[in-house]
């Protein structure tokens, strides 16, 4: 498997990984430095596209790059027990239904401010006021200090 030799554009291509994030990868040691040509030339095998795939795989699935590195480790070990690859990926369903509830909660307010605009030549503007308060989209504080800024006339259009 490992006797395939490809460059960079090559690993990429086959991959499904551009260029650049093969080399940020690599910088951050997220894949082995890649060996190098007599001309200096990154050459990559099989096994490194391989890992850049799930590597891939584990970016469309919303992992984090600590996340993704501690997962290399685990599929890299094949004496792991499964139950630490599946209390990471139980981890991770937790921050993605967090981040859900927090986008649905972002979408009600934005909803309700839109109800309440006008979209007219006026230049009252509940979206911008709504902006300017900070409403809270999780609970949080309303504004800075709760002190009211005067606001320059903007138009609201739809």
């Amino acid at each position: 498997m490992n006797d395939v030799s490809m460059n960079i554009g090559e690993a990429a291509k086959a991959s499904g990984v551009s260029a650049k994030m093969v080399r940020y990868y690599e910088g951050i040691g997220l894949i082995p430095k890649a060996r190098r040509t007599l001309s200096g030339y990154r050459t990559y095998s099989a096994s490194d596209v391989h890992s850049l795939r799930f590597i891939r795989q584990a970016r469309n699935l919303g992992f984090s790059i600590e996340q993704i590195a501690q997962l290399l480790a685990l599929w890299q070990d094949r004496r792991r027990p499964s139950r630490k690859v599946k209390e990471l990926a139980h981890a991770h369903i937790e921050e993605l239904e967090a981040r859900i509830r927090e986008m649905r909660d972002m979408k009600r307010t934005l909803e309700t401010l839109v109800k309440q605009c006008h979209g007219d030549d006026r230049p009252d503007c509940p979206i911008l006021e709504g902006l300017e308060k900070a409403l809270p989209v999780n609970g949080g504080a309303k504004s800075a200090g709760g002190v009211k800024k005067k606001r320059p006339a903007h138009a609201c259009h739809s």
